[in-house]
C-alpha cells in the first residue's frame, strides 16, 4: 500500500533533505512534512520542494499532535545524530537520541492512521570487540554491546523500536541499519578523514571497512517508505575493503619522498664509507628498518626505512624490497593479495642468497 502522508524527522540534515527531496517528487504522495528543530538551509529549499516544513522538536509531547492532525501514515525517522557538534554536546545528542526516539515512537503508538515506520540506525551497534566475528548478519549477536556514544544510543534506540513493534504489530517496521556513508557530497568525519593531503594511520594495522554510497542509502529508504519491507537489515556494499586505497600510481608528492629516503641511503653509504662502521651499527640498522617493515606490511612507504642500511650494507633483500615498495600502489587487481604475495615472495628467495653467503667460509 502506497503511502499518503509522510513525516520526516531530521529533514534540515543533508540526508534527511535528499530523502523529502526524492519523496516530494512521486506524484502518488499526497503530502511529504518535514519536522525538524532548525529551519532548512537557504541552497536546501528548491531541494525540498512541495515538502512542508515543521519547526518542532521530537522530544516534545507535542510531535503527536503533528502526526494526529495531519493524520500521518508513514513516518521515516532520520534524526539519530552521530556526533555530538551538531546537537550542542554529548548530552543533547543523547536527549535527541533516545529521549527524543521515546517521544516520536509513544506519538505513533497513539496515532490510529499509523502504517508504517522506517527508522535509520547504524551498525556501530554491533559493536568493536576483539571477540566478534570479522562479519555480521542481522541475525548475529555481539559478544558485548557498545558502553558509550554514538553506538550506545542507537543500541537504546533500537530497544525502543523492538518494542514499538509488538505494541503496535499493524505497523510495518524496516529497522536499517546503515554502514558508514560516502560519496561526492556527503560530509561525514570519515570523508573529511579520506579527504586530507596525508592521511595518518595506525602503525602496523590496516582495519577493514566497509561503506555504502549516499545515492544508494538514499534508494533503501526511498522503497522501504514506499513499500513494506518489515524487518532489520544491514545496509552496506558487498564485502569488505582495507583501509589502505590506493587505486592509482604514485603521487608526486610519494615520488618525492621515495626519491629523498635514496638520496638519504646514498649519503649515509659515502659517510659510512669514510667512518667505516662497525657491524655491531650496520646490524641494528638492519634490525631497526626490519622491524619497522614487518610490522607494516600493508603500507609499502615504511619499507624506504631499509634504504640506510641497504646503503650501508649492501644485500640483495633490501634492494629488492626498496625496488617492491613503489609497485606495490601500482597493484592491477586491487584486491590487496595476489599482486602483494608476487613482490613479497620473491624476497623469500633473495633472503636464502643472503644467508648462503653468510654461511659460506671466507676464503683464507
Amino acid at each position: 500500500m502506497r503511502p499518503r502522508v509522510v513525516l520526516v524527522t531530521g529533514v534540515s540534515r543533508y540526508l534527511g533533505t535528499r530523502l523529502a527531496s526524492c519523496l516530494a517528487a512521486d506524484p502518488s504522495i499526497e503530502r511529504i512534512i518535514g519536522v525538524d528543530t532548525v529551519p532548512p538551509r537557504a541552497e536546501a529549499l528548491p531541494q525540498l520542494g512541495r515538502t512542508e516544513f515543521v519547526r518542532a522538536d521530537i522530544r516534545n509531547p507535542l510531535i503527536a499532535k503533528v502526526i494526529a492532525s495531519c493524520e500521518v501514515d508513514t513516518v521515516v525517522h532520520m534524526n539519530v545524530i552521530a556526533t555530538p557538534l551538531g546537537a550542542g554536546g554529548r548530552t543533547a545528542m543523547k536527549e535527541i537520541n533516545v529521549i527524543g526516539t521515546m517521544q516520536l515512537l509513544a506519538a505513533c503508538q497513539k496515532a490510529p492512521s499509523m502504517r508504517r515506520l522506517v527508522v535509520k540506525s547504524t551498525t556501530a551497534v554491533y559493536g568493536a570487540s576483539p571477540r566478534d566475528p570479522a562479519l555480521f548478519t542481522e541475525d548475529v549477536e555481539p559478544r558485548s554491546l557498545p558502553k558509550s556514544g554514538y553506538a550506545k544510543d542507537a543500541v537504546e534506540v533500537e530497544g525502543y523500536v523492538r518494542g514499538f513493534g509488538r505494541r503496535r504489530p499493524d505497523v510495518t517496521l524496516s529497522l536499517l541499519r546503515f554502514t558508514n556513508f560516502i560519496g561526492a557530497t556527503i560530509e561525514t568525519p570519515l570523508t573529511r578523514y579520506f579527504s586530507l593531503p596525508v592521511v595518518p594511520t595506525v602503525l602496523g594495522f590496516d582495519p577493514r571497512i566497509q561503506l555504502c554510497h549516499e545515492d544508494d542509502g538514499i534508494e533503501v529508504l526511498r522503497r522501504c517508505t514506499l513499500e513494506d519491507h518489515p524487518g532489520i537489515f544491514n545496509v552496506g556494499g558487498t564485502g569488505v575493503l582495507l583501509l589502505r586505497l590506493w587505486p592509482g600510481p604514485l603521487p608526486g608528492w610519494a615520488t618525492a619522498a621515495y626519491g629523498g629516503a635514496v638520496l638519504l641511503g646514498l649519503a649515509a653509504l659515502a659517510v659510512g664509507t669514510l667512518r667505516r662502521p662497525g657491524t655491531m651499527t650496520v646490524s641494528a640498522l638492519w634490525l631497526t628498518a626490519a622491524t619497522m617493515a614487518a610490522l607494516s606490511p600493508h603500507y609499502p612507504w615504511y619499507l624506504t626505512a631499509l634504504a640506510v642500511p641497504t646503503a650501508l650494507a649492501p644485500r640483495l633483500t633490501g634492494m629488492w624490497l626498496m625496488i617492491a615498495a613503489p609497485l606495490l600502489y601500482l597493484d592491477p587487481y586491487h584486491e590487496h593479495v595476489l599482486w602483494p604475495a608476487l613482490l613479497f615472495l620473491p624476497a623469500l628467495l633473495t633472503l636464502a642468497v643472503d644467508l648462503s653467503r653468510r654461511s659460506l667460509p671466507k676464503p683464507t
